[in-house]
C-alpha cells in the first residue's frame, strides 16, 4: 500500500498539540489525514478553501457518560502551525456520499442531521487519491461502531467493494516495536483490538449488503422473476398499484351506511348545542346589565373621591406657595440695612442662602409652569429681584471700599517692606484671613449677579498691585545694596594679557544668588496670589499651582493653612467640579496680568545689574529661569510663566549682547598693527570657556554653544584675515595661534562637543598650515633639485622615460651639474634650512616637531627624486637615501 499521510506520526502529533491547545481534554487523536481540497460554505461564494487536514477524535468517559467521537478540521496559520478550524459531532452523521461527478471518485460529502434546517451547504472534501479516501471513511465508518454503535447510510460506493478494500489493505502490527534504547516493547493488545474492529466493521458492511440481495431475491422469486427482467418487474409493480388504489375506493363506497348513522349523530348534538347557545347569550344580557349598574355606581363613587383629593392637593400646594412667597423679617432686614462687619458675615450669608433659595424656587422647573404668570407671583419675584438688587450693590460698595483700606493700612505701614540692611519676605497671610471672611459672600455675590464680579475683580487686582509692586521694588532695592560684588567689571578679550585675567578671577556668584533669591521669594508668591485669587474671585478653573515646580509648593511663612474654605460650592453646600476647558480661563488671565502687571520691571533691574557686573553671570541666571519655567506648566498661572519667559528671553539678549562685544573686541586685532606670535584673544578664550562651562550647572547647552559658535567662528576668521595681511609670515601666524587654540583648549573639547568640533577644524587648519611653510622651506632651499625632477615628471607623460636624458636641459650633464649644486654641501644646505625654521618661529615649543614634519617630508620628496633617476638614468651615481637620512639624523 502507497505511503500516506495517515501514516504521518508527526501529523498526529501536531494535531494532537492543535487540540490539546484549543481546550478539549481527554480527547485522543485517532486518525489524521491531509486533504487535497475541501469546500463548504465559501462554495456559494466561488472560493476554493486553503488546503486542511482532518482528524478523528475519540472522547472517552470515565464518569459514567456517554463515549463522544468528532471529526476535526485543521488549518495552517501564518507560522505553518496547525489550528482548529471547524468541528462535527459523528452523533449527527447520517449519511456519507460519494459524488458521482467526480470521475477519480476522490470526492465525498458528509450529511449531518444538525445541519439540515440551516443555509450551510454540507461539507465535501476531496482526498488525493482513493486510498486515502477509503482510510478515511473506513475509520470513519469504525468509529461509529465501536463508540456510538450505529452505521451511517453509504451511498455512491459498494460497500462490499469498502470492505474488501478494508480486508486486503487492514496493517498487521508487529508484535515487536524498537524503543530508543534497543529494547523491545509488546503493542499485540492494540494490534487485537483494531483487528478486531476491523473486522466487526467488515462484517456488518458485508451482511447489510447480503440482506439487501435476499430481500430483492425474494421479491422477484415472489413474482417468479429472473434479475434480468428489471422492466417486465417494474411494469408489474405499476399494475399492482393501480389495483390497491381501486381497492381502496372501494372500501370507501362499502362503507356508506356507517357514514350515514354519524351524520344523524352530528345532526342531533349539533341542535342540543344551538339550545345551549340560546341560554347563555339570555343569561350575558343579564349579567351585561348588572355590570352597567355596577360600573355606573364605581363611576360616582370614584368622582367624589377623586373631587376630595383634588381639593386636599390644592390647599396644600396653596399652603406651600405662600409658604415660598413670605419673606422672613429678619433675611430682609440683614438684605436691606444690615452691617458687613465680620461678626455679622454669618446672618449676611445665610440671608444670602435663603435669597437664592427662594428665586430659585419662584422659576421653572422648580415651581410649577401654572403657577408663573400668577399675579401674586409676579409681584413676589419682583419684590425679591428689587432685594437681590440692593444686596449686591451693597455688598460691592463695601468690598471695594475694604480692599483699597486694607492694602492702604499695610502700604503706610514700613514694617511690611524690605528697609535697609534687612531683606523683608513679603507676607500675606493677614491679607489673606481678613479676605477669606468674605469668600462665602462673594460666592452668593456670584450666583446672585455674576456681573457684579468683574468690578469687584478690578478693585481687588488694582489695590493688591500697588502692594506687589511695592514689595517688588523694595525687596529689589535692598537686594542690590547688600549683595557686595566687585566694582569694576571684568574684560575678557581685549587689553592687556593680565587684565583679562585679573578681571576673571574676582568671584560674583553673589550675583546670580541675588537672583535666585529674588525668584525664590517672588514666582511662589506670585503662583500663590495667583491661585488665591483665582478661588477668591470665584473663577471656575483647575488648580493654578503645577506639580513639581522648585519651591513653587512652599508657602510663605504664616501661610500655611489649606484654603479649604475656598473650594468651590454652589449654595447648597456643594463642592463644584471646574471644567478644565472652561471659558473663564481667558478672562482669568486677563485679570492676573492687571494684578501683576509692572511686577517684571524688578526683576529686569536685577537682570541688568547682574550683567553690568558680570556678564557670564547670565548662563547662571539663565538655568536658574529655565529651572523655574519648566515646573510652570498650568495655564491657569499663564502670567507668571509669561513672566519668566520675559526673564529668560531678557537674559538671552544680555547675553547676546556680550557675545556681539566680545566678537568686536576680536574683530579689532585685525585692524591693528602687524601682528606676531600667539594673537592675545586665544589663550583669554580659553579662560573665558572655563568659567562659562562653571557657571552652566547642568542646564541646556544651547544659549552656550551658540555663543561658541560664533566666537571660535570671529576668532578663527580674525585669524587668517591678519594672516593674509604678510604672505612672507601667513603660515607661522596660523601655525602658532592654532596649536594655542588646541593646548589651550584640550581639556575643554574632551567633554564640550562644540568645542570639540572647533578644535579638530583648528587641527585641520594646522596640519594645512605646516605642509605650506615646510614645502616652501625645502623649494627654497634646493629649488634646483627639485624643479629638475618636476620637469621629468610632466615629460614622462608625453615620450618614453629612455628618451629624455636626450632633451635639451635633461641630460645626464645637467643631471650631474644639478646634484652638484645642490648635494655637494648637503650638510650646510640643512643646517641653512634648519636656522631659517627656528628663526620663523616665535614659540620654541612647536620648534621640535615642526623640524621632525620638515625632515621627513625632505627625506620623501628625496626618495622620489632618487626612484626618478634610477628609472630615467640607470645606473647615475647619486647619493643613497640612507646616508641622507643619516645626515638628516644628526640635526
Amino acid at each position: 500500500m502507497a505511503k500516506s499521510s495517515a501514516d504521518d506520526a508527526e501529523l498526529r502529533r501536531a494535531c494532537a498539540t492543535a487540540v490539546a491547545a484549543s481546550g478539549a481534554r481527554g480527547e485522543e487523536v485517532a486518525f489524521s489525514i491531509r486533504v487535497a481540497k475541501g469546500r463548504g460554505i465559501f462554495e456559494k461564494l466561488g472560493r476554493l478553501a486553503k488546503p486542511r487536514v482532518l482528524a478523528v477524535t475519540t472522547k472517552h468517559s470515565s464518569k459514567g457518560e456517554d463515549n463522544k467521537a468528532f471529526l476535526r478540521v485543521l488549518k495552517y496559520s501564518s507560522g505553518a502551525v496547525l489550528e482548529p478550524a471547524k468541528l462535527y459531532k459523528l452523533k449527527h452523521l447520517t449519511k456519507v456520499e460519494v459524488i458521482s461527478s467526480d470521475p477519480s471518485g476522490c470526492t465525498f460529502v458528509l450529511g449531518f442531521d444538525n445541519l439540515r434546517s440551516q443555509t450551510v451547504a454540507p461539507p465535501q472534501w476531496t482526498m488525493r487519491n482513493i486510498d486515502d479516501r477509503n482510510r478515511l471513511l473506513f475509520c470513519i465508518l469504525n468509529t461509529c461502531k465501536e463508540i456510538l454503535s450505529y452505521l451511517p447510510k453509504v451511498v455512491g460506493i459498494d460497500i462490499v467493494e469498502l470492505a474488501l478494500w478494508a480486508k486486503e489493505n487492514t496493517l498487521t502490527l508487529d508484535n515487536q516495536v524498537s524503543t530508543q534504547d534497543g529494547q523491545a516493547t509488546s503493542v499485540a493488545t492494540q494490534t487485537e483490538r483494531k483487528v478486531t474492529a476491523t473486522v466487526t466493521v467488515e462484517n456488518d458492511l458485508v451482511s447489510q449488503a447480503k440482506d439487501e440481495e435476499e430481500d430483492m431475491e425474494a421479491l422477484l422469486d415472489t413474482y417468479v422473476m429472473g434479475i434480468g427482467e428489471a422492466d417486465a418487474f417494474s411494469e408489474r409493480l405499476k399494475q399492482e398499484l393501480v389495483a390497491l388504489e381501486a381497492a381502496n375506493v372501494y372500501q370507501l363506497l362499502e362503507s356508506e351506511p356507517l357514514i350515514e348513522e354519524v351524520l344523524q349523530g352530528l345532526d342531533a348534538a349539533s341542535a342540543t348545542v344551538d339550545d345551549m347557545d340560546e341560554w347563555l347569550r339570555i343569561f350575558n344580557l343579564k349579567l351585561r346589565h348588572m355590570r352597567e349598574d355596577i360600573s355606573s355606581i364605581e363611576s360616582r363613587n370614584n368622582g367624589l373621591e377623586m373631587q376630595s383629593v383634588n381639593n386636599k392637593g390644592l390647599v396644600e400646594e396653596l399652603e406651600k406657595l405662600l409658604e415660598r412667597l413670605r419673606i422672613p423679617q429678619e433675611f430682609a432686614a440683614s438684605l436691606t440695612g444690615g452691617s458687613f462687619e465680620e461678626s455679622r458675615m454669618l446672618k449676611n450669608v445665610e440671608a444670602c442662602e435663603w435669597l437664592t433659595g427662594a428665586i430659585r424656587c419662584l422659576e421653572v422647573p422648580n415651581l410649577d409652569p401654572s403657577y408663573v404668570n400668577m399675579r401674586a407671583v409676579r409681584e413676589k419675584r419682583a419684590e425679591l429681584e428689587k432685594l437681590k438688587t440692593t444686596f449686591v450693590r451693597r455688598a460691592s460698595e463695601f468690598l471695594r471700599n475694604y480692599f483699597s483700606s486694607l492694602v492702604d493700612f499695610m502700604i503706610s505701614d514700613k514694617s511690611y517692606f524690605s528697609q535697609r540692611g534687612q531683606l523683608k519676605r513679603p507676607d500675606h497671610a493677614d491679607l489673606r484671613y481678613k479676605c477669606r471672611t468674605y469668600a462665602r459672600l462673594l460666592q452668593h455675590l456670584k450666583s446672585l449677579d455674576k456681573s457684579c464680579l468683574g468690578p469687584l475683580r478690578k478693585a481687588y487686582c488694582h489695590s493688591l498691585n500697588l502692594l506687589l509692586r511695592r514689595e517688588a521694588r523694595e525687596f529689589a532695592n535692598e537686594l542690590r545694596a547688600s549683595t557686595k560684588a566687585p566694582k569694576n567689571p571684568a574684560v575678557w578679550l581685549e587689553g592687556a594679557n593680565n587684565a583679562g585675567q585679573n578681571g576673571s578671577s574676582a568671584d560674583t556668584s553673589t550675583v546670580s544668588d541675588a537672583y535666585s533669591k529674588m525668584l525664590t521669594i517672588f514666582i511662589p508668591l506670585l503662583v500663590d496670589e495667583s491661585s488665591f485669587f483665582a478661588h477668591f474671585m470665584c473663577f471656575e478653573v483647575p488648580a493654578l499651582v503645577p506639580a513639581g515646580a522648585p519651591n513653587v509648593n512652599k508657602h510663605i511663612s504664616g501661610g500655611n493653612e489649606p484654603d479649604d474654605d475656598l473650594s468651590l460650592m454652589d449654595p447648597d453646600g456643594n463642592d463644584l467640579k471646574p471644567d478644565n476647558t472652561s471659558v473663564e480661563l481667558g478672562t482669568l488671565n486677563d485679570a492676573l496680568q492687571e494684578l501683576l502687571d509692572g511686577i517684571q520691571e524688578d526683576f529686569y533691574a536685577v537682570v541688568d545689574w547682574a550683567y553690568k557686573i558680570d556678564p557670564l553671570r547670565c548662563i547662571s541666571m539663565h538655568g536658574i529661569t529655565e529651572r523655574y519655567l519648566s515646573g510652570q506648566k498650568a495655564d491657569a498661572a499663564g502670567f507668571v510663566r509669561k513672566l519668566l519667559d520675559d526673564l529668560e528671553s531678557r537674559i538671552s539678549v544680555q547675553f547676546s549682547r556680550f557675545i556681539d562685544e566680545a566678537c568686536h573686541q576680536i574683530e579689532r586685532n585685525e585692524r591693528n598693527v602687524r601682528q606676531t606670535g600667539i594673537l592675545a584673544y586665544i589663550p583669554r578664550f580659553a579662560v573665558l570657556a572655563s568659567r562659562m562651562e562653571q557657571y552652566i550647572q547642568g542646564q541646556s547647552r544651547d544659549l552656550i554653544d551658540k555663543a561658541y559658535t560664533k566666537l571660535v567662528s570671529t576668532m578663527f576668521t580674525t585669524l587668517e584675515k591678519i594672516a593674509q595681511s604678510d604672505t612672507k609670515t601667513a603660515d607661522i601666524v596660523l601655525i602658532e595661534n592654532y596649536a594655542a587654540f588646541q593646548n589651550s583648549l584640550y581639556d575643554l573639547a574632551n567633554v564640550v562637543p562644540t568645542l570639540a568640533k572647533f578644535y579638530h577644524q583648528a587641527s585641520e587648519s594646522y596640519e594645512q598650515a605646516c605642509t605650506r611653510h615646510i614645502s616652501s622651506l625645502i623649494y627654497l632651499q634646493f629649488e634646483r633639485l627639485f624643479q629638475f625632477a618636476r620637469k621629468v615628471d610632466e615629460l614622462t607623460y608625453t615620450i618614453a622615460a629612455e628618451e629624455i636624458p636626450f632633451q635639451l636641459g635633461l641630460s645626464k650633464t645637467d643631471l650631474r651639474r644639478v646634484l652638484k649644486s645642490s648635494l655637494s654641501g648637503i650638510d650646510k644646505s640643512i643646517g641653512t634650512m634648519y636656522r631659517r625654521l627656528q628663526k620663523t618661529l616665535t614659540s620654541d615649543e612647536l620648534f621640535p616637531s615642526l623640524w621632525d614634519k620638515c625632515k621627513k617630508e625632505f627625506l620623501d620628496k628625496y626618495e622620489g627624486f632618487v626612484q626618478m633617476v634610477a628609472r630615467v638614468y640607470g645606473n647615475e651615481p647619486i647619493m643613497p637615501v640612507a646616508e641622507m637620512k643619516e645626515t638628516l639624523a644628526s640635526f
